[in-house]
This record gives structure tokens, sequence and C-alpha cells, in this order.
């Protein structure tokens, strides 16, 4: 990830703190969070202080990690179970953060504190680390299916922010661009937080990528005009039946896709897959405040962040943060291993790591 030209990472763990970028706050500020225990860490999930499926996988390893570093040696095993539960309320449709939470605490099965301790932050920079290398070879796998002059439609945000680094549906966009290839994005705005505008947005222009935000409503138009060549999106949970959950509005994505026979791609790890889920119907989607909807947040005339409401006192909401797109409207997964059809990903399951 390039900032103003340095490099960071999305999230991070400093002796026992673990620091993230405050994507609440971008694109109009860059700051870094500080977070001194696992608690904080929880809520800084659940706030969406950072988001992304990678991202959010990598910060519940960590604060396993930081809950296990404040274990009381004589109740640690019990201490840890309650700290697990906490971070996996979070958030209860991102497969990466049960994967995570899950892969720190087997770490420390039968040992003793202090071992269990060194054990929970080694397998909680693991995950870290093996998230930016699968992010790394899935921009050199979806980079082969990028020609050159390509228009591409994204969604919602699957990029460096929403990974430890080099993100999902963005890395073969960036991979592409580094290997000469020219490129531009159609950004939807991605309702109601915004990512696409305020993330994606700012991610592509850090990386000099040619781009356009576009109301969400106007990716079918486009695909019908013949202006968009392909698709690629993110996702929080793929089903062993290849359907797969991403943000609100990625459905409808898939079917403009579909009806212009445009290509549509499904870009994530393997830690994405949840192979004990049969299909889309058996994932749990997320429902968050109506405020996010009634609600808007930006840059006023005065240079600060306000938030303002734009809906009629009174009024409510319904806020789904996801749907589920079925397997039959994606034409390919694009994981750290290769590109598979959707009926192809349970061979993975012979190789996951």
């Amino acid at each position: 990830m390039r900032v103003n030209g340095t490099h960071y990472r999305t999230v991070w763990l400093e002796n026992t703190t673990v620091k993230m970028i405050d994507q609440a706050l971008l694109p109009h500020r860059f700051e870094i969070l500080s977070l001194p225990n696992h608690t904080d860490t929880a809520k800084a999930i659940k706030d969406m202080r950072v988001r992304g499926a990678g991202a959010i996988g990598a910060t519940a390893g960590y604060a396993m990690a930081q809950a296990a570093l404040g274990a009381p040696g004589n109740n640690f095993f019990s201490y840890l179970q309650t700290a697990k539960k906490l971070i996996e309320n979070t958030r209860p449709t991102a497969q990466n953060l049960f994967y995570a939470t899950n892969r720190v605490f087997s770490s420390t099965k039968n040992l003793p504190p202090l071992q269990a301790r060194k054990e929970a932050v080694k397998a909680a920079q693991a995950i870290a680390d093996e998230d930016a290398e699968n992010c790394r070879l899935i921009g050199m796998h979806g980079s082969k299916l990028i020609k050159n002059n390509s228009r591409i439609q994204t969604h919602c945000n699957a990029g460096w922010l929403a990974f430890v680094d080099y993100g999902s549906a963005l890395s073969p966009i960036y991979q592409a661009a580094r290997e000469g290839r020219e490129v531009f994005v159609y950004v939807d705005e991605t309702r109601p937080r915004g990512q696409g505008a305020s993330l994606t947005a700012w991610e592509l222009a850090n990386e000099n990528i040619n781009h356009a935000i576009i109301a969400d409503n106007a990716a079918g138009y486009l695909m019908q005009q013949g202006r968009v060549d392909m698709a690629i999106v993110g996702a929080d949970r793929i089903c062993a039946n290849g359907d797969v959950a991403n943000k609100i509005g990625t459905y409808e994505k898939a079917l403009c896709a579909n009806e212009n026979g445009i290509p549509f791609y499904v870009a994530a790890p393997t830690t994405t897959i949840d192979f004990s889920c049969p299909s889309g119907k058996d994932v749990p989607i997320e429902e968050r405040s109506g405020d996010e909807i009634l609600y808007v947040s930006g840059l006023d005339s005065r240079g600060s962040i306000s938030r303002v409401l734009i809906a009629p006192k009174g009024s409510n909401a319904v806020n789904l943060a996801f749907d589920l797109t079925p397997s039959r409207f994606i034409t390919g997964i694009i994981t750290e291993k290769g590109i598979f059809r959707p009926v192809e990903i349970k061979k993975l399951k012979k190789i996951k790591k």
C-alpha cells in the first residue's frame, strides 16, 4: 500500500498495541489508530474503523493475540475463550474473522500460558503475512485476465484497505498497471457507507490509475451501453457451492453483467471460503443501524467532517450490509492458487492451508 509514496500495511502489531489506518476518516484525513487491548480492537472492528474481509481477519487475529498477552496465568484459557466470543460477535458475515480467531485459539491449546502467549502472537502475525502474500498472488493470477485499455467495474472496496496489503479485487488491476497496461476503473459509490467513493477512489488515486466514481445505479446502464469490459468484486464469504456473500449491491451487478455478456469475477483468498457453509442460504446476513442510510458524513465548507440527515425526521431504514450472488452468475473466482470456476472450488479444500 502506498500513501503519498510511503508503504503501509492496513493493520499491524507493535508490542501489545494494534495499529491500523483509521478508515472512518478517509479520504479526508489519514491517521493511524492505536488500540492497546483486545476490547478496543474488537470495538474498532464492530465500528468499521477497519473493514474488508482480510483486514478484519488480521485484526481479529491480532485481537486474539492481545487477549492472550493480557490473560491472567491462573485463568488463561477461560479468559481467552471469553475474548474469542467478544471478537466473533463484532461482524457475523466475514469468514476471515472466524478463520483468524479459531487459528490463534488453536495455536495455544495444551500449552502453558507463557508459551501460549508467544504462539498466539506468532499465529496472528502469520495470518497477516499470509493475507498479504495471498493478495499479491491474486494480483499475479488475475492480471492475466486484464487486456490493455480494459474498462473494469468494481463494487465497494476490495483493495489494500480491505486486506493487509495489495487487496483482492483491486490487486489484479494494480498488477496490470505495474506491467504497463492502461486500465480505467468505474468505481461504484457503494451506499450507504460509500466505501467505493471514499476508499477505492482514494486508493486508485494513490496508484495513479484512471478512474471515475459512479452512482451505484449507473453500472447497469454502462454495461448495457458496452462501456464495461469486465467486473471484479471481492467477497466476505464464499460458500462450498460457489455462492458468494459480498457487499449489498453485488448481486445486482452480477445480474447486469450476466444480462450483457460481461465476465464477472470474484477475487478472494482461500481463507474466505467456508467449506462448512453449503450455500448462500446458510450465510448470516448482517443488518446494521438504519442511521447509516439516513445520515451521510463528509467534508463541509469549513474543512470539517460533518454528519447530516438526508431523510425526513422519523423515517426508518432497513440496512442490510451484504447480499448473496448465486454461483451461476460468477465467471470465475480468483484466488492465490489460481482462477477457478465456482463448481471447481471444492478442489481447493485439498490444498487449502
